[in-house]
């Protein structure tokens, strides 16, 4: 097995895209030679934890929601064509995503990342709801096999946080500058949501050099 570390926030809709592409892709190979781990990236750290409202957070960084409109419109196009819901009428919330973040590593801990990480995106981007509060990660976790309770009190606690918030300026330390980010092998690096394609030709390069070996 390769390792494919990848680096993302559950409010970046091109990290949703790029995984539907990797999902596709990996559902064509069948047997493929990857070992999935997620990694924290917040895309907006200094968020308060209570979020912000969308529509302040879109005028403050897009000039409004007319501007925000045109630079989601091929956000919207490729969602549509990778095949996943957006609704970005939906969202009311932007939200602080340590919590999340948080849940993603616990997930890891149970091998249920993955499935935590798609429970995010649908969340957010197909159903609206604010992935800040306790009570969507815990739904979230629970869904994807985690004890809810349990994740509850840890939300509740300050655990992990400092070791997400190191991991993050570790990531930027290291030139990670945005999401998604995959590091394949621990040694090749591959930005953005790229076609399934690309990911089938990885696994036949993968496939090819170990029978070499």
């Amino acid at each position: 097995m390769v390792t494919l570390d990848i680096f993302s926030d559950p409010v970046c809709p091109w990290c949703m895209i790029g995984k539907a592409h990797l999902d596709r892709a990996l559902e064509r190979i069948g047997d493929h030679p990857f070992r999935i781990e997620w990694h924290p990236f917040q895309l907006n750290p200094d968020l308060p934890k209570t979020g912000a409202d969308r529509r302040d957070y879109l005028e403050a960084k897009f000039g409004g929601q007319m501007a925000a409109a045109k630079a989601y419109l091929s956000v919207q196009q490729a969602a549509e064509a990778a095949g996943v819901e957006f609704n970005i009428e939906r969202i009311e919330r932007q939200p602080n995503t340590l919590d999340a973040h948080r849940l993603i590593h616990w997930a890891g801990l149970e091998g249920a990342q993955t499935p935590v990480v798609s429970g995010l995106f649908r969340a957010y981007f197909r159903d609206g709801r604010d992935i800040g509060q306790a009570e969507v990660l815990a739904d979230i976790a629970a869904d994807a096999g985690m004890d809810r309770d349990v994740v509850l009190r840890l939300l509740a606690s300050d655990a992990d946080r400092d070791d997400i918030a190191a991991r993050d300026m570790d990531a930027r330390q290291k030139g990670v500058r945005a999401v998604p980010t995959f590091l394949i092998a621990r040694h090749y690096v591959v930005s953005g949501a790229q076609p399934p394609e690309l990911w089938e030709k990885v696994a036949g390069d993968i496939a090819a050099q170990a029978k070499q070996g």
